[in-house]
């Protein structure tokens, strides 16, 4: 049977058994963004990032490299798919309308996609900043449809993401809980002599083990001088004594991580690193006293640098101080929606869900890393993971 008659077949036994959530969470997400999009006078919206598709109908795959898309309208969502991803399509979601091409035929996509668009109005939204949008594909859709303009519509999601439902932060302290087994046991496996890929293979077996779905960045382990180089991961490194293990995972529950970073040393913490250590508290904590409902992402990330103040000279921070977390894809558990640093505007609302990446590296040397993921409440914020905040 050909991808269209296998689709066919397949959902009369399986169609939607995998997708998350009730069919109630998508009714409200779509009908927040429906009443975006009529607001900002948009007759359908274009979408091909993996998370934006998933968040929106539950759509779940490995295969992220190739092209899909999502269109909504008032009342319709179609998604396509290439012929290999007809089978996720089917049982992750449940869509009525979905558009099967040839895996090996990309040129395949245009006709019907511009079918899908065409009567919608004059103006089409677009994710104009996401890598998964190709070019190819929005030049064909522009020769084929000269009378839509299609407008720059990248943060319409974004912003009903950034506020997570009751459902979502139930998958975030699964992952959270999951995350913390596989760092507490890599950290514990810690011993010189091991390699870093040792410690990483203990950390993911615990991880897999725990439930963990195929994650959307593997797990972080960096030991000695090579934790001071933000982004690097295992390669075969020893550990000798007195080193600095920078670890960082992230678990997946229903494509939701909570990540943490936590650093251990390989024998007794020098004074120094006992002091970037004691840094790394205190701006978290300040972070956390900052991120209150009302106030602005910047005032947070001014706080944090306020308490980094004392090592501002002597360490290298990336600058972001937070960054909203929720389901993703790889090659990144980084949601995109809301930063904490200097000049973000937008203010912290109850439902935001951040991941604190506090890391303090003194180049050449070392790097250590301490973070939590935190919910902001009424009142304030809760960590959702259970960082032990010690150095062995």
């Amino acid at each position: 049977m050909d991808f269209n008659a296998y689709q066919k077949t397949l959902a009369s036994e399986l169609r939607g058994r995998e997708c998350p959530f009730p069919q109630a969470e998508y009714d409200q997400r779509l009908e927040r963004l429906r009443a975006k999009m009529a607001a900002d006078d948009i007759g359908a919206l274009l979408l091909t990032d993996p998370s934006d598709l998933f968040y929106l109908t539950g759509y779940s795959t490995f295969e992220v490299s190739v092209h899909v898309a999502l269109v909504v309208t008032a009342e319709v969502l179609t998604l396509q798919v290439p012929s290999i991803e007809t089978g996720p399509a089917t049982i992750t979601t449940r869509v009525d309308n979905v558009l099967g091409y040839r895996w090996e035929g990309i040129g395949d996509v245009l006709d019907p996609l511009a079918q899908a668009l065409n009567g919608q109005g004059e103006r089409v939204g677009v994710d104009y900043w996401h890598g998964s949008l190709r070019q190819g594909v929005l030049e064909g859709l522009k020769q084929r449809l000269p009378d839509i303009r299609f407008v720059d519509a990248s943060g319409m999601l974004k912003s009903i993401r950034i506020v997570k439902s009751p459902a979502e932060i139930d998958c975030l302290r699964q992952s959270a809980r999951m995350t913390g087994q596989g760092i507490e046991a890599a950290a514990a496996a810690i011993r010189p002599g091991m390699t870093d890929n040792d410690i990483a293979a203990v950390g993911a077996e615990t991880l897999l083990a725990g439930g963990s779905e195929f994650m959307s960045m593997q797990p972080i382990v960096t030991v000695g001088q090579r934790s001071s180089v933000i982004h690097t991961n295992h390669k075969r490194c020893r550990v000798e004594e007195g080193d600095a293990v920078f670890l960082e995972f992230g678990a997946v529950w229903q494509r939701y991580t909570a990540p943490m970073m936590r650093t251990v040393v390989a024998g007794t913490p020098s004074a120094r690193m006992r002091s970037v250590f004691d840094g790394c508290r205190r701006v978290v904590d300040a972070l956390q006293a900052a991120m209150i409902p009302g106030r602005s992402f910047d005032s947070a990330a001014r706080a944090a640098e306020q308490a980094m103040a004392p090592l501002a000279d002597e360490v290298f921070f990336s600058g972001v101080f937070g960054y909203t977390v929720g389901a993703q894809f790889p090659p990144s558990w980084v949601e995109g929606s809301g930063f904490i640093a200097r000049g973000e505007s937008a203010v912290f609302q109850p439902g935001m869900v951040f991941h604190l990446p506090i890391c303090l590296r003194i180049p050449g040397q070392w790097g250590i890393g301490c973070s939590d993921t935190v919910l902001v409440g009424e009142q304030g914020t809760e960590p959702l993971t259970a960082n032990p905040w010690r150095l062995n």
